[in-house]
């Protein structure tokens, strides 16, 4: 067991003289190995606090992702974005190794997919001479560079297992959980882009992004033009939060001018110019209107 085993038996600060003995009654009759890792409840969340005080999470360049961790990435922990293709995932890994390259970090990208065009990161604001780029052959090789990367003290590590199936298969839950025990002896945030659920019970964290949908600007007699995509980004787990919390997101290329509006017209007949470097931005909440209707 990597943790402690959370005992929520303080309910109030009435209860606190109560539990310490409770606590310590339970904790007499446990084998010596599990003695240290019984918390109340109390306990484990000054824990948490101090934790959150010595690591605090490494934001990333998309807003909505920020704001539904709390912040950023989660340092020491593992977090898994989970997106089919054309969800934006690999766009949301770009965008974090932007933001930790383009403040003087270092980061490291483990490829299984082998989806990384240099050339693109490059247009995305990734510092490519502070990126660490892994290609490794299959899952078993992505978890050991992976795990040697948080070794090296790379404060950000991102795998990318890329398009299904993920060569290897699945990955043993063990490896997954000495991954994530990993990322918190080293105080590393580790961003696992998945296309289907794969790391169990070792994320802390877990993201899904929806298929994305195109934004196109234009018609009537202007040609319609790709301006970028939009996909939605919604929490199915995450510790201390409840799932279901979503937030929009949008990625508009630079030509794309603010306020285009998400439209799906029939394909254009001639092919879209090639999108210029994007950034993504966060969506509105839609509002409701008088009487609780949309």
């Amino acid at each position: 067991m990597a943790g402690a085993l959370p005992l929520a038996l303080d309910t109030g600060p009435d209860d606190a003289a109560a539990t310490a003995p409770a606590v310590g009654r339970l904790r007499a009759v446990l084998p010596a190995d599990f003695r240290g890792r019984v918390q109340s409840a109390r306990e484990l969340a000054r824990a948490r606090r101090e934790e959150a005080a010595e690591h605090p999470p490494l934001p990333t360049a998309v807003p909505a992702l920020d704001r539904l961790l709390a912040g950023g990435l989660p340092r020491a922990h593992l977090v898994e974005l989970v997106g089919a293709r054309s969800s934006g995932r690999f766009s949301t890994v770009l965008a974090a190794l932007a933001a930790t390259t383009g403040v003087g970090e270092a980061a490291a990208l483990v490829d299984l997919g082998d989806g990384l065009d240099p050339a693109a990161a490059l247009a995305a604001g990734v510092d490519l001479a502070r990126l660490l780029w892994l290609r490794p052959a299959d899952l078993q090789g992505a978890l050991a560079s992976a795990e040697i990367a948080l070794g090296a003290g790379f404060p950000l590590v991102a795998l990318d297992l890329g398009p299904p199936p993920v060569r290897g298969g699945r990955g043993i839950e063990a490896a997954w959980l000495r991954l994530a025990r990993s990322a918190r002896a080293h105080g590393a945030a580790l961003l696992v882009a998945s296309p289907y659920r794969v790391s169990g019970t070792a994320a802390t964290a877990v993201l899904r992004a929806d298929r994305a949908r195109a934004v196109w600007q234009g018609g009537g007699a202007t040609p319609w033009l790709l301006g970028g995509a939009a996909t939605r980004l919604t929490i199915e787990k995450h510790r201390g939060t409840l799932p279901g919390q979503s937030a929009g997101l949008e990625l508009k290329t630079a030509e794309c001018p603010p306020g285009t509006r998400i439209q799906t017209p029939a394909a254009p007949a001639a092919a879209a110019p090639r999108p210029r470097p994007a950034v993504w931005e966060e969506l509105p909440e839609p509002r409701r209107a008088a009487g609780g209707r949309r």
